[in-house]
């Protein structure tokens, strides 16, 4: 029997998709939570071992295996991976991809989810106040409620990263993914989401891990007491910056022009007293030793550049869409979001569209789970009239 432990965070959705292939493949495991102060030693044991500052970090027999390697534990298991048919296929697991899974479950459709994760970028917020049936509650806390609910279908998930899709002569669409399988389907629905955007300065890639974050939820724990700068001005990064503020020592929000964000997290900054912001400026590098020790910021108008200390860069500067695999399969915009009109079509019968990939305006978990429903119920009667 392997000696496996997980190191994570409370709210980290990678983690959780650790400890969730291990308990699906019915694999004995140790967790630390790293985020708790009386775990600090434990922390500093996982930052030596692996050379990052963040989570997860799984240690399977002495290797060191840093987030969540799907193909890695794969190979260490032995487990080996086969694909199928269905009539349909999910691509992506955020609110639209399982809210979609839900409604094609009910309507009997054999349904197959392929994502890297649960609950895409809902994961990553700190406090949900606008959706309905819920005062307050945390995205990766709601993400969890949407999967208990998918559970209760008869949904087949992959934990997997799709990287190529085809339509074959039959009609049908072949999708294979990162860990090479194979699946086919007679409909697809594309709700794989975004990813973070970067700043693309010197120092972020080399620093990624290693103090530089974009998952605060992930490894803000990690933090306490210690310095953090917050890149961004929408809602996001003020986010975070209100909750990075109740446990680091000192607090920098970067904002290139002006704060963006809603009201109601605006005015929460007035209070925060280890908070200094720094209007109009970029940043110009990032920099430290094995880890982040400062960042360099350079005013837009006047050119002059400061030094920040820093222990933690968190960025929260926007979106990309998840499309890369598509390779010109559907018609984009000139951000790279899939074109559909009202009922989720695409320029492809057969393959729709949901959720903030998509050019729809409004990216909210409200509304990409209500596109994701849209679509099912469209894909179903697709199926049903192709049959």
């Amino acid at each position: 029997m392997s000696d496996i432990t997980v190191y994570s965070t409370e709210r980290c959705p990678y983690c959780a998709m650790v400890k969730a292939y291990l308990n699906k493949k019915d694999i004995s495991y140790t967790v630390i939570d790293v985020g708790k102060p009386e775990n600090i030693e434990d922390a500093k044991e996982m930052i030596r071992i692996s050379g990052q500052r963040g989570v997860p970090v799984t240690v399977i027999d002495g290797e060191v295996i840093i987030g969540f390697d799907t193909a890695r534990f794969n190979e260490i298991f032995g487990i080996e991976e086969s694909g199928g048919a269905y009539d349909l296929i999910i691509i992506g697991a955020g609110p639209a991809g399982l809210t979609a899974a839900v409604y094609a479950a009910r309507k009997l459709l054999s349904t197959l989810v392929i994502s890297e994760n649960i609950g895409g970028q809902s994961n990553e917020s700190w406090a949900i106040e606008n959706y309905m049936g819920y005062l307050m509650i945390t995205g990766s806390d709601l993400m969890a409620k949407f999967e208990e609910q998918v559970h209760t279908q008869n949904v087949n998930l992959e934990l997997d990263r799709v990287s190529r899709i085809e339509t074959m002569d039959d009609g049908r669409f072949h999708i294979k993914t990162a860990s090479d399988q194979a699946f086919t389907a007679r409909s697809v629905i594309i709700a794989s989401g975004k990813h973070p955007r970067m700043l693309g300065v010197e120092g972020e890639e080399k620093f990624l891990g290693k103090g530089l974050s974009i998952c605060s939820t992930c490894d803000g724990p990690l933090y306490r007491n210690k310095t953090v700068v917050i890149v961004g001005g929408g809602n996001s990064a003020v986010q975070t910056t209100i909750e990075m503020a109740k446990i680091a020592r000192d607090v920098h929000l970067i904002v290139r022009s002006s704060i963006r964000a809603d009201e109601v997290f605006e005015r929460q900054l007035d209070d925060l007293k280890n908070l200094s912001i720094h209007t109009g400026y970029d940043v110009a590098r990032i920099g430290g030793d094995k880890f982040v020790r400062s960042i360099v910021i350079k005013n837009r108008e006047s050119g002059e550049e400061k030094t920040l200390p820093a222990d933690g860069v968190f960025i929260e500067i926007g979106l990309i869409p998840n499309t890369g695999f598509l390779n010109g399969f559907l018609e984009m915009n000139d951000q790279g979001e899939i074109i559909v009109d009202p009922n989720c079509h695409t320029n492809v019968p057969g393959i729709f569209a949901a959720g903030d990939v998509t050019a729809i305006k409004g990216k909210q978990i409200i509304i990409a789970a209500g596109e994701g429903a849209k679509a099912a119920l469209e894909a179903h009667d697709y199926l049903m009239a192709t049959e």
